[in-house]
């Protein structure tokens, strides 16, 4: 059987588009050896990030291109029994087409997206979503607004979460502060934020309630480290700190890639997550697995994937954001119990169990379910 991907983003530092592809690509080559994977790439040096058994095929950077022409050109002349996308699918697809949509955030919120970008997301993922042969997505929080926005029921839509590379684990505190030192010459003890700076992950807020936890709570020598990649809303953030009584305790780091995370996620005191909507929350499980304390906002999907193994708080409040942190911070045993708790909660999910469950959606999709059943199970024995 052979099935293709589009794997454009791949490379490209789509931080959860690029994750959610680039791990199912190395769940499919550990789980089925006997099935045909074609990656379609889009830019130079992407195919390093593909597990070697998978072959890679080049479309174009540009999505018009891409989505108009090379995607379909690609599939006719390869024949796989399906291509799975991310959101939107080509204009015209000569195979079954199988789609992960991760959230519905661009209906349901559309005051975090450009003009432009929300436009497009309006019309091409309905058009996709009505001629998907089957719709993934990441929570039941997701399935439940998928279905409310386009009329499906929500039976139609299955939910395969997602998991956090094993990259992220426990490692030295003591090593992993040197090398935040050395790197990003951060010396004090802080609070850590990972996402793009874009208006939907709250990084002022985020910003508005570190002033006040330093403000009431002087005898705490934190910094805030934000991690993520600058983009339209980014200027409004960096002047946000600048202006900031506290500004020289906030930190700005661009894209890091996973082994300078992994050395931030180890080094910080605690993780805080201020997002305003999430489909999942990848960021959490990443602070979770290494054995972080985390203090996350309880809207969307956040709850169903910390569980109760983070402290939750109004994103809207200032005071409430404030009041986790400090909570966390000042209090060594609750702390020392959201990081076992985290540690426990993080395990629930691996990209291979995703994998799994996701060969098996193809080949329901091809017919040929049962089969894959037996197979994916006698690999994940071995």
């Amino acid at each position: 059987m052979r099935f293709s991907i589009d794997a454009h983003a791949i490379g490209r530092h789509l931080t959860g588009n690029e994750v959610y592809v680039r791990s199912l690509l190395e769940g499919f080559a550990a789980l089925d050896k006997k099935s045909e994977f074609i990656a379609y790439t889009s830019v130079r040096g992407a195919e390093e990030y593909v597990p070697a058994p998978i072959r890679t095929s080049r479309v174009s950077e540009n999505p018009f291109v891409r989505l108009g022409v090379d995607l379909s050109r690609r599939v006719r002349e390869d024949k796989p029994a399906l291509l799975h996308v991310q959101y939107t699918a080509p204009l015209f697809c000569p195979a079954p087409v199988v789609v992960s949509i991760h959230d519905v955030s661009y209906l349901e919120h559309p005051e975090f997206f450009t003009r432009s970008r929300r436009m497009q997301l309006q019309f091409t993922v309905e058009r996709t979503v009505r001629r998907a042969a089957k719709i993934l997505t990441l929570s039941e929080f997701s399935r439940n607004g998928i279905a409310k926005a386009y009329g499906l029921d929500p039976s139609k839509i299955a939910v395969v979460p997602a998991a956090c590379s094993d990259i992220f684990k426990p490692v030295s505190r003591a090593k992993a502060k040197a090398f935040v030192e050395g790197r990003f010459q951060i010396e004090q003890p802080f609070v850590l934020f990972v996402g793009d700076l874009q208006p939907r992950k709250n990084p002022l807020g985020l910003i508005h309630a570190f002033e006040s936890l330093v403000a009431n709570c002087p005898e705490l020598p934190h910094h805030l480290v934000m991690v993520g990649k600058d983009t339209w809303n980014s200027p409004r953030v960096h002047q946000a700190a600048e202006n900031s009584p506290f500004g020289n305790r906030i930190h700005f780091t661009g894209w890091v890639d996973d082994s300078e995370l992994l050395q931030l996620y180890n080094a910080c005191d605690i993780f805080a997550f201020p997002s305003f909507y999430e489909g999942f929350g990848i960021p959490i499980l990443e602070a979770m697995a290494c054995g972080r304390a985390v203090a996350c906002a309880q809207t969307s999907a956040m709850p169903e994937v910390a569980g109760k193994s983070a402290v939750l708080f109004d994103p809207h409040s200032t005071d409430g954001m404030m009041a986790a942190m400090r909570d966390l911070l000042r209090n060594a045993e609750l702390r020392a119990r959201m990081e076992r708790a985290g540690l426990q909660n993080a395990s629930r999910f691996t990209w291979r169990g995703t994998a799994r469950k996701t060969l098996d959606i193809y080949h329901e999709v091809t017919g040929s379910r049962k089969k894959a059943g037996q197979r994916t199970a006698a690999a994940e024995r071995r």
